[in-house]
């Protein structure tokens, strides 16, 4: 065989494997049609976080308005637009040098399977022991008429202006982040739900906080609405749908969910399983029914939440597995996770539900910091509550927050969790004071 491992796609699910792979001495491959890094890096998470850091920084001198500041900042969206492609651009070249760099060889093209050791790229064919599937996920896009007329979660990231009037169609992470980027530019935004669910994967008394703040500030949510049909007209997007539902606006985001990239790899012609809904199941080694083949990241049909940091343990375990380090079967540690809207929810361990379903196993302790914590107090923070679950041995297996510094305290809170610390261990924990780690830990 021509390689040890081939990867099909370049995403997170590859990189974080294939250099420490390289480095292991085994001869590695990564094929990309696009762009190096996957979507994360070039048109997903770093690109959504450059615009919305200036959101995040309003936020907070808003909240000190007469208490250090007497006026607001003035937020361009063309300017940051600017520093965006400033930081984001060379992200992809950058990833592709150092796969190279680590001794990885880079192919340019569309990969198709030929058998289930060899790709073919613009028509010659290469082979490898070990293929792994890191094809990731796309956005859904509806299929009403004029749908054409609707864009995407990769067109808004390279939106040159902000539109006066912006609908977005769904309730989850792209939704929820996008609108809140685009009500603090001055958009007069709406939000179109087909249910009446929003952020499913949060605590909802949290989501509730977060959407009552929005509304505030002049987002509006229209609840159970059936779309059928869009047309332009000289007065913007008319969208209308059933029992005489009507809106118009000047942009419309469809929101409404991402799906599996299975299409032309010719996955049916070398029998590799998968649902071309949920993606492709895999055992616990991360291998498809097919022996020798293997899949990481969004593609996969699995329980585990698929976002980047999943997506590069996966690519690291591989890297293990591979040169021989471990013959285990991998096994996910508990997952942190949030949404980027303002104030931030971050979550990480057994969800607060699913400890209410269970009260024989669980304790569940809530605090609301922007009444009782000082430290949260100096920023003026107005929303900022945190839910600790416990197991009845008393250590804490799940955390969740609303807050604007949520991901920090559920990013240190894992590590607590990961380490099983009750209060006696803590005492060996000397942090910097003030700091968010010394203001959540008296809580715990």
């Amino acid at each position: 065989m021509e390689f040890d491992v081939l990867f099909l796609g370049s995403g997170q699910g590859a990189w974080n494997g294939a250099i420490p792979m390289a480095k292991a001495g085994l001869k590695v491959g990564v094929i990309e049609e696009g762009l190096f890094g996957g979507v994360c890096t070039n048109r997903g998470c770093n690109a959504k976080i450059t615009l919305d850091r200036p959101v995040e920084i309003l936020r907070q001198v808003e909240q000190l308005q007469g208490r250090g500041f007497d006026s607001l900042p003035a937020l361009n969206w063309p300017d940051l637009m600017a520093h965006k492609h400033e930081v984001i651009d060379s992200l992809a070249d950058s990833n592709k040098q150092k796969l190279e760099n680590a001794g990885v060889q880079t192919i340019i093209g569309h990969g198709t399977f030929v058998d289930s050791h060899t790709i073919e790229v613009a028509g010659k064919n290469y082979t490898a022991e070990k293929v792994v599937i890191v094809s990731g996920r796309l956005p859904h896009r509806l299929t009403i008429p004029g749908s054409e007329l609707f864009h995407d979660s990769t067109d808004f990231l390279v939106m040159e202006e902000m539109p006066e009037r912006m609908t977005l169609i769904g309730g989850g992470y792209i939704a929820m982040e996008f609108a809140t980027v685009a009500n603090a530019f001055g958009s007069d935004v709406t939000v179109i739900l087909r249910g009446t669910s929003i952020l499913k994967d949060f605590h909802q008394p949290y989501v509730e906080e977060v959407v009552k703040d929005l509304k505030q500030r002049g987002v509006k949510f229209q609840m159970n609405v059936a779309l059928e049909s869009a047309e332009q007209t000289e007065k913007g997007i008319v969208m209308r749908g059933k029992e005489g539902y009507q809106h118009t606006t000047d942009y419309v985001l469809d929101a409404t969910g991402r799906v599996p990239q299975t299409q032309n790899m010719n996955f049916e012609g070398i029998g590799l399983a998968f649902d071309a809904a949920k993606g492709i199941p895999v055992n616990e080694y991360l291998e498809t029914n097919l022996p020798g083949v293997y899949a990481t990241g969004d593609i996969l049909d699995k329980k585990q939440l698929k976002i980047t940091p999943v997506a590069a343990y996966e690519s690291q375990y591989l890297a293990h597995l591979f040169a021989g380090d471990t013959d285990q079967p991998i096994v996910y540690p508990p997952i942190a996770y949030n949404v980027f809207t303002s104030p931030r929810i971050a979550s990480a361990g057994i969800t607060v539900e699913e400890a209410e379903q269970s009260p024989e196993k669980y304790k569940i302790t809530a605090v609301d910091y922007a009444g009782k914590d000082w430290f949260h107090q100096v920023g003026n923070d107005d929303i900022n509550k945190i839910t600790f679950v416990y197991d009845q041995e008393d250590y804490m297996v799940g955390v969740t927050n609303v807050g604007n510094d949520a991901v920090e305290t559920v990013d240190g809170l894992l590590d607590v969790m990961n380490a099983k610390l009750k209060a006696p261990d803590q005492e060996e924990l000397i942090y910097i004071f003030p700091s968010i780690a010394h203001s959540y830990m008296k809580y715990i």
